[in-house]
């Protein structure tokens, strides 16, 4: 190191002081080091002060030789693609997808915008973050999906001694709206059965409305899974799709949600009628378009008329047309399969259980 004095400053970072020195090599090059002291901001300036005058005492007298120069810290932006990447084996397809999704729409613009870096990121810019996403008017719920994958990345940094905290644990999240579903009524459900009876996705519609599924689970039923003889109908694999190289792929899996999401559900009569007219309707379309007919998807009950398995996505924005078409009140697809369970009993010939 050259005779040249050591001179440095002290600097406030997350509430403690860092000290940031100038060191000289022989050449009379200066470079910067920073030394974080751990001392609380409040009421320490003092000391702050006598320890970074001991830190140039120590590399003025060559007691403590300057590191290397460190490898720079990536771009936060840069650093949340790299960690989805590196996360994508131990989640969940439709987890990643959902992560991806994020991170395209928001996160990436947001912090390269800023060009912050990894080590620079601090709770006023996530909190930033919130605020811009409430000023394009979603709302707490699309704040907190948004600062759950923030979190989760800086967790990773944190464990692999990247940084030295999370900086997102203190930030407070926004409270969690409570979502009120809408449901249909008895003659709500009954019109919408038969607004939408010539419809392609109509089986879909009614399996989701009888059996409270999720349109992956619909989407997921095949004709080995249904026993007419014992009049069961099994809840075991599913259908999702992903976008893969910018092109959108579909997933068949015997992987549910949950282990309690694999189950077997009574064949009750008129969902035994509606896949009679569904076996007979797929063998005509495949008579008629021959060998234009899709046959990688023989045994699974909702497909379209070219014998294609249909998109999940397409299930919900093709209902929402419906309805609109219709002119029938406005709920989600998965208020359908879910909520519509609450006055389905009334499209249910007595004596018949549903579980």
């Amino acid at each position: 190191m050259s005779n040249r004095e050591v001179t440095g400053s002290l600097f406030e970072r997350n509430g403690r002081y860092t000290a940031v020195l100038n060191l000289y090599d022989k050449n009379g090059k200066r470079r910067q080091k920073s030394v974080a002291l751990g001392i609380p901001v409040k009421g320490n300036k003092r000391k702050a002060q006598a320890r970074l005058e001991e830190l140039k005492k120590e590399y003025s007298s060559g007691i403590m030789e300057p590191e290397p120069p460190q490898e720079e810290s990536p771009l936060f932006a840069d650093f949340l693609r790299e960690w989805l990447n590196i996360t994508a084996p131990t989640i969940e397809r439709t987890t990643y997808q959902s992560y991806k999704g994020l991170i395209d729409a928001r996160l990436d613009a947001f912090f390269r915008e800023r060009g912050l870096r990894l080590e620079e990121l601090e709770p006023k810019h996530i909190r930033e973050l919130h605020q811009s996403i409430f000023k394009d008017g979603c709302n707490a719920n699309t704040v907190i999906h948004y600062h759950a994958v923030v979190r989760k990345a800086l967790q990773y940094a944190v464990k692999n001694g990247m940084v030295n905290e999370n900086v997102a644990d203190r930030v407070d999240r926004p409270k969690k709206g409570k979502y009120l579903a809408a449901f249909y009524s008895k003659e709500e459900l009954a019109a919408l059965f038969e607004a939408t009876k010539e419809d392609s996705i109509s089986v879909v519609i009614q399996l989701a409305a009888y059996y409270g599924l999720r349109r992956s689970e619909v989407l997921g039923i095949r004709w080995s899974a249904i026993d007419f003889e014992k009049g069961t109908l099994s809840i075991n694999h599913k259908v999702t799709e992903g976008i893969v190289d910018g092109k959108v792929r579909l997933y068949t899996e015997d992987k549910l949600k949950t282990k309690s999401s694999f189950r077997t559900l009574p064949l009750i009569p008129p969902v035994r009628v509606l896949l009679e007219e569904q076996c007979v309707r797929q063998q005509k379309y495949r008579k008629l378009f021959k060998k234009s007919y899709c046959t990688d998807y023989l045994d699974y009950v909702c497909t379209d008329e070219m014998g294609k398995l249909f998109r999940p996505n397409y299930i919900t924005d093709h209902f929402k047309l419906l309805l609109k078409q219709h002119g029938l009140r406005h709920i989600r697809f998965h208020d359908a399969s879910v909520i519509i369970g609450l006055s389905r009993q009334a499209l249910v010939p007595q004596g018949v259980a549903l579980i």
